[in-house]
């Protein structure tokens, strides 16, 4: 097991008192537990302001949570001293969402790559240019690219850079935060199809946000759907996007493909989150119970877990 998160929690102040105290708190992430394994691809997938993002950032320690563990290996790195920090940090990275914000519009490929190098390793940049170009080579860019900078090139060569940074480190593991969302149609096919190709020869594992349920569905293992904080269905992916259990999950599975969807209003704010289930005031088959009683994940079948009382009629 790479990563193991257990009860996470993380809550954001969002105004403060007259003596600067945070008054009020949104709980962006409300007891997410999860696993993933060596060369393990799990697609996280939930509307937009759903905690995704939180989730992803706490895993690679960029949030420190406000209560739960993070494990690496076995090996909680929150509250670690910077050392340790350091040399655990060097084997899982993040690719953000927006390739045109997560480079260094002032620095050349060659010293985006090998920066992560130099870090590392000591390495100055004419030390590691054999690693850039091979770096270059595998995410498909020419090696002529080294002395460009980021504005010379497109949105989705751009992403190809910042997967390749992340690779330069060769990680364990890899957040991918909608590395594709904001890239052509045209282009998101190429790099769907060079993550799954890195997967398959690194055996790097990923955790895939996204809120489009077809791309999940064409690169991920198993699935985990996000609504208001919570995991509110957990499965593998081809079982979950055929049957799926929970009304939420059925609601998107719908709009992905196009169908009629049942669903009432808008998502609810996170800083006044419904009782009972958070979804309950958009859900078609709520009933009493779920206004008033907290659904928690519970086993429907073999590494199939949902948070809902319906789920059998479903």
């Amino acid at each position: 097991m790479l990563l193991s998160i257990v009860n996470l929690r993380k809550e954001f102040p969002v105004s403060r008192d007259l003596f600067g105290t945070p008054s009020v708190h949104v709980r962006a992430v409300d007891g997410v537990s999860f696993e993933v394994h060596e060369g393990e691809i799990v697609g996280l997938v939930g509307e937009s302001g759903c905690g995704k993002s939180t989730v992803g950032k706490c895993a690679v320690g960029l949030f420190p949570p406000t209560s739960g563990s993070v494990s690496w290996k076995g090996e909680t790195w929150v509250g670690l001293d910077p050392g340790p920090l350091h040399r655990l940090r060097s084997k899982y990275q993040l690719v953000f969402q927006n390739p045109f914000a997560s480079l260094n519009p002032r620095q050349r490929v060659k010293e985006i790559l090998g920066e992560p190098l130099r870090v590392r390793a000591g390495q100055g940049i004419d030390g590691g240019i054999e690693t850039v170009q091979a770096l270059l080579e595998q995410v498909g860019l020419s090696p002529n690219s080294l002395e460009k900078f980021p504005h010379e090139f497109s949105g989705g060569q751009r992403q190809r850079i910042a997967l390749a940074r992340a690779l330069a480190l060769e990680p364990d593991f890899m957040v991918l935060d909608e590395p594709i969302s904001s890239l052509d149609v045209s282009i998101q096919a190429s790099i769907l199809n060079l993550l799954a190709r890195v997967n398959e020869e690194k055996r790097i594992a990923y955790l895939f946000i996204s809120h489009d349920l077809q791309v999940v569905s064409y690169l991920s293992h198993r699935v985990m759907v996000m609504y208001l904080g919570r995991i509110v269905e957990e499965g593998m992916t081809k079982e979950v996007l055929q049957r799926p259990r929970h009304p939420y999950t059925r609601i998107l599975l719908e709009a992905a493909r196009g169908g009629k969807v049942a669903v009432q209003g808008e998502p609810p704010s996170p800083v006044k989150v419904p009782s009972g289930c958070a979804f309950h005031p958009r859900c078609p088959f709520a009933e009493a119970r779920c206004r008033e009683e907290v659904q928690v994940l519970e086993p429907q079948a073999p590494g199939w877990k949902v948070a809902c009382w319906k789920s059998g009629d479903l």
